[in-house]
């Protein structure tokens, strides 16, 4: 029988940093009933000026074999009532401990520059990553906009680790966007950080991409890289604005700014569902040909369908997939802990309150630490394929694979 694994996070949200890193570090430590083995921790861009000081502070403090984090624009962890909690745009910091029994913990930074070219072997980014293949490792990511070629990186580990599970974030920052990447005790900016977690592990994820669709499916019959030249035989344009005339009011003014593609990604589901698609931007349209621009590239027999995003249609697309995933779990074994990765598009701009993303989550999933950040571009799969999301929330929940 397996040793427990356990699993804590702590919260602060004092100005002074050494105060928030001795707050968290007590917390954090006191929750746990033996030595963490992996700390994952994240930054209010507040305290953008201190990025530099921020690791060598928390050695004084904490002493742990793997410690990965990154900065970003608010900062999510558990209060010491239990409740979740969203912090944005104000000093906070939050730091996650486990404890990971028969689970080997894999750290690695990347840049672009070293990843190797999409048509090699899959020997090449196992050779990058240091993990092989057959050992289905558990990714949890986190990049920089810089130098990181995150698309590439995605590829190459779906391509390596079918069956692996790749979920984070993209680091966020303050004025001027500076951003920070921590791992093997350095600070830095450019490229990726990660864990691969490999043994008696599963990762677990919700894709929240905060849409629901409108209309039926269609299927592409004609297209150029990212544009749509031809639907069902019609030209695409007109397609849409019949969808859109078949609208309610409400559906219609939301339409005119909140409208989306959402693209299949089984060719083989008969039967696609809220969840299927991975939603991508209308960039624009070509009047004179009817052709529709998205942000992706696409293939002829491929089927899409428009979708529409707003509060209320993200609360319910959220709620859908945390009862679904309830629903899954009787069989399973107990959740430890969970991470979430949210767009900075959500929160409290998109809903009006605070926590509502978390606090959701914990209606759901309860009596498990959260901890998490906002992100400038958000990490998880659709299908069996990992993308770089927008406005939305990625969930990784951890546990045990035999108990």
């Amino acid at each position: 029988m397996a040793d427990p694994m356990q699993w804590s996070n702590a919260l602060s949200t004092r100005p002074s940093l050494e105060a928030a890193i001795s707050e968290v570090v007590d917390q954090a430590v006191g929750k746990l009933s033996t030595q963490a083995n992996l700390g994952i921790a994240f930054i209010s861009s507040a305290f953008t000026s201190e990025y530099s000081r921020f690791l060598p502070l928390l050695a004084e403090k904490l002493n742990v074999p793997v410690l990965i984090g990154c900065s970003g624009g608010g900062v999510v962890g558990t209060s010491s009532s239990g409740e979740a909690e969203e912090l944005e745009d104000e000093p906070a910091l939050s730091l996650t401990l486990a404890y990971l029994p028969e689970v080997n913990i894999h750290p690695f930074h990347v840049v672009a520059e070293e990843l190797p070219d999409l048509d090699s072997s899959p020997n090449a980014w196992m050779d990058l990553i240091g993990v092989p293949q057959n050992s289905t490792p558990q990714f949890i990511l986190l990049s920089s906009n810089i130098g990181s070629g995150i698309n590439d990186l995605l590829k190459g580990l779906d391509f390596a680790y079918p069956d692996s599970v790749v979920v984070g974030g993209q680091a966020s920052g303050g004025m001027g966007n500076r951003v920070a990447l921590f791992c093997h005790n350095k600070l830095y900016n450019e490229g990726s950080v990660g864990v691969a977690l490999t043994g008696n592990i599963s990762l677990d994820t919700i894709v929240a991409q905060g849409c629901r669709p409108i209309g039926t499916p269609h299927q592409i019959g004609k297209c150029d890289r990212n544009i749509i030249l031809e639907i069902d035989e019609q030209v695409p344009l007109m397609l849409l604005r019949d969808l859109i005339a078949s609208l309610s009011e409400e559906e219609k003014i939301l339409a005119q700014n909140s409208l989306f593609v959402g693209v299949a990604m089984s060719e083989f589901k008969q039967d696609l569902q809220q969840g299927d698609f991975l939603i991508r931007n209308i960039l624009g349209v070509d009047p004179a040909a009817g052709a529709i621009a998205i942000g992706d590239y696409l293939r002829p027999g491929q089927s899409i369908q428009f979708h529409l995003r707003d509060a209320k249609t993200s609360a319910q697309d959220l709620e859908f997939l945390l009862n679904k995933y309830q629903q899954q779990q009787t069989d399973k074994s107990s959740p430890v802990g969970a991470l979430l990765f949210s767009c900075l598009g959500r929160g409290e701009g998109l809903y009006g309150k605070p926590n509502f993303d978390s606090q959701l989550f914990q209606r759901y999933v309860q009596d498990i630490p959260l901890g998490g950040f906002f992100c400038n571009g958000e990490i998880g799969p659709v299908g069996d394929s990992t993308f770089v999301h927008g406005f939305t929330s990625v969930f990784a929940i951890a546990r045990q694979l035999g108990q």
